[in-house]
């Protein structure tokens, strides 16, 4: 089986535990507004990997990857599902960490087997809720959110170890209604083991203008390191108060 790559990249050191050898699949069915990687988008293209292309080069590099191993990004790699597990399956074999970076958008509730399979070769779910009422996040991503806050229940359902991401954009995602119910809804979580709350930037910008598209967000203005911080406060009352009404 071959899968379609956009990237890799050595060293990476803000995706996993540890430095990490980083996977960007490509292909993605949401339409983030704020999406920092639209050349990943488009679906059956990109260069073709094989598995054991990937792990060659995770071999020419492990000795600098302390604490690390594979983390699979995108785009999004459940696009590839079926090579996004070989590909695991294939590392845990050697004894590779692996993490993946996920949506978990396309995740199917009524149909787990695959995902089975999957949930068993991986160590580490970073899972991106990027909106926690499902009308704005379709507003935000072309997609309701239904499927992944299934998906993060299923991962916790199986001890699959998560991380939850979640971006703040100002006036977009930052109302301190919906931080609290995304509190409230994590601390469901059985093996949650940490919760990144990251400010909005426009870093994109000049890749939309190189791509000649437009970019979505326009002027909103760049998210501060303290406007996060209170965020994260709010999604931790949430999770605290939620905690408190099931003991």
């Amino acid at each position: 089986m071959l899968g379609y790559i956009h990237s890799t990249e050595s060293f990476g050191t803000v995706d996993g535990p540890g430095i990490r050898f980083v996977v960007f699949f490509q292909g993605c069915p949401m339409r983030c507004l704020y999406c920092h990687n639209p050349d990943t988008w488009g679906i059956g293209k990109g260069t073709e990997m094989s598995v054991e292309d990937i792990l060659s080069q995770y071999e020419g590099v492990k000795e600098f990857l302390k604490g690390g191993g594979i983390t699979a990004t995108g785009g999004e790699p459940l696009v590839q599902l079926g090579f996004l597990t070989e590909l695991f399956e294939s590392a845990k074999k050697k004894g590779i960490h692996t993490c993946l970076d996920t949506s978990g958008v396309l995740f199917t509730p009524g149909d787990t087997v695959k995902f089975e399979r999957l949930a068993n070769c991986t160590d580490l779910v970073m899972l991106d809720i990027k909106h926690i009422n499902s009308e704005k996040h379709k507003a935000l991503t072309g997609h309701g959110n239904e499927n992944i806050l299934a998906f993060a229940q299923f991962l916790s359902q199986r001890g699959v170890p998560l991380w939850i991401r979640h971006v703040v954009v100002p006036g977009v995602t930052d109302d301190e209604a919906s931080l609290y119910e995304l509190g409230r809804f994590i601390s469901g979580l059985k093996t949650l083991k940490a919760l990144d709350v990251l400010p909005y930037h426009t870093m994109a910008k000049e890749k939309y203008k190189k791509l000649g598209l437009d970019y979505p967000l326009g002027d909103t203005p760049a998210a501060t390191k303290e406007a996060a911080a209170a965020a994260r406060d709010v999604i931790m009352k949430g999770l605290r108060d939620g905690l408190k009404s099931k003991m």
